[in-house]
């Protein structure tokens, strides 16, 4: 593919390599993985679950690299770049490093379609088996059993929670996607379930493989008070933990389930208490209740399912009184659009609704129907795309409102493009 010279072009061309969007299956991407001849000596940590993955592998990279450890992280989807993606040694990598990797899975694929998430996953295992990482920690794009990522064999997995989300993909129930989301688990290796009221048929799939299960309130937990918080888990306990910088009482689990991990292959990458500390104290990342510096305030997460709604809602409870809040909302028509806004319904006294482009985008009217039906009886205005209905929001927030973006990682996407134009130096990472 000697005429893709950019990243933009590489993107572009992988698009178009699949008739669908998501195929799941591991038996394409063991064959060209197969091919690609990678070797690789790094502790592999697998993330799983319907929220709280991404925040969990984030903690899982800062607490390693504040021990000194040479980590690749691989995660999905973006909210700017590509780039957000593939990270190696705590920083997203280059543009020329991703094209090296893409045009590696292109000569040894031969020919086989792959999806764009499968060419992206095998593009990112080539990276990391490039250098010399002592850690690879791998996030499960959907579902976990059938999902690209786990043609790796896991050292240690997590699995965040089970909730009902890609049920078009993963089954209608919490016993059907928890089933598909304990595939990552892997015989005689520690699964470490942060699921409060894990399905029976997580329990069962980790029995039948021999996994070593770390189960929350069982094998580890945490208490907290107002100012710090306690882990305890199979290897002791960790006192006197600041809150992590990732904001939210929930962030809490996540990150007793990193800890947990982490402790579990303390053989061969121990983590003392400074690394936990200073790993939980600079983890970053973006559109997780991630709270912009300014008035009215500005708040961005990218909750799209009932679940992470209802965090949503909690935190913005906690986070201290308004006089009004403006919800700026776009969603994709294959989630639970009403499930997701009834959590918020009691937070919001006007909403800004914005169309979502693409094939599984919708409009705004529709929300707005969904939101009538719900009974909202305060403002409901309604854009054209997720920056307008932005410019919409804070044209008539005043200065101790609040501002909430959600809905979808595109919506919360199109917001960052929207304050990264209009203010270059905006702090958004």
């Amino acid at each position: 593919m000697s005429t893709l010279r950019s990243l933009h072009d590489w993107l572009t061309y992988i698009e178009r390599q699949h008739p669908q969007s998501i195929s799941l299956g591991l038996e394409r991407v063991r064959l060209v993985l197969a091919r690609l001849a990678l070797p690789h000596r790094a502790c592999v940590f697998t993330v799983g679950g319907t929220n709280g993955k991404g925040s969990t592998t984030a903690m899982l990279e800062a607490m390693l690299h504040a021990a000194g450890y040479r980590t690749g992280r691989y995660s999905s989807p973006h909210l700017l770049r590509y780039n957000e993606r593939v990270r190696v040694d705590a920083c997203d990598v280059s543009d020329a490093t991703l094209v090296e990797g893409f045009e590696a899975v292109e000569r040894a694929r031969e020919g086989i379609a792959l999806t764009y998430f499968e060419y992206g996953t095998l593009a990112a295992i080539w990276t990391f088996a490039q250098l010399p990482l002592d850690a690879w920690v791998m996030e499960v794009g959907l579902g976990g059993r059938l999902d690209a990522v786990n043609v790796l064999d896991a050292d240690c997995a997590v699995l965040t929670g089970v909730a009902l989300d890609h049920m078009d993909y993963l089954g209608d129930t919490r016993e059907a996607i928890g089933y598909e989301k304990a595939g990552i688990f892997r015989a005689q290796q520690p699964a470490v379930i942060a699921d409060l009221q894990p399905p029976a048929s997580v329990l069962e799939v980790a029995a039948r493989v021999g996994a070593q299960v770390q189960l929350v309130q069982r094998d580890f937990g945490y208490a907290a008070d107002k100012t710090q918080w306690l882990y305890w888990g199979p290897f002791g306990k960790r006192p006197g933990l600041a809150y992590p910088a990732l904001r939210g009482p929930i962030q809490l689990l996540n990150a007793a389930a990193a800890i947990t991990a982490l402790d579990s292959q303390r053989a061969r990458l121990p983590i003392s208490m400074q690394d936990v500390r200073r790993g939980l104290a600079e983890v970053t990342l973006p559109g997780r209740f991630q709270v912009l510096p300014g008035q009215p305030v500005v708040i961005l997460d990218v909750a799209h399912n009932p679940q992470a709604a209802k965090i949503l809602a909690d935190n913005l409870f906690d986070s201290g009184f308004a006089p009004d809040t403006h919800a700026v909302f776009g969603a994709l028509r294959d989630k639970d659009i009403a499930g997701v806004v009834q959590h918020l319904v009691p937070r919001i006294t006007h909403w800004h609704l914005a169309d979502t482009e693409g094939p599984r985008g919708t409009t705004a009217r529709a929300l707005a129907d969904v939101l009538k039906q719900a009974g909202v009886e305060v403002t409901i205005s309604q854009y054209a795309n997720p920056a307008a209905a932005f410019r919409g929001a804070r044209s008539v927030a005043g200065e101790n409102d609040k501002i909430v973006v959600f809905g979808s990682f595109v919506t919360v996407s199109g917001v960052m493009q929207e304050l990264t134009h209009t203010s270059p130096h905006a702090e958004l990472h």
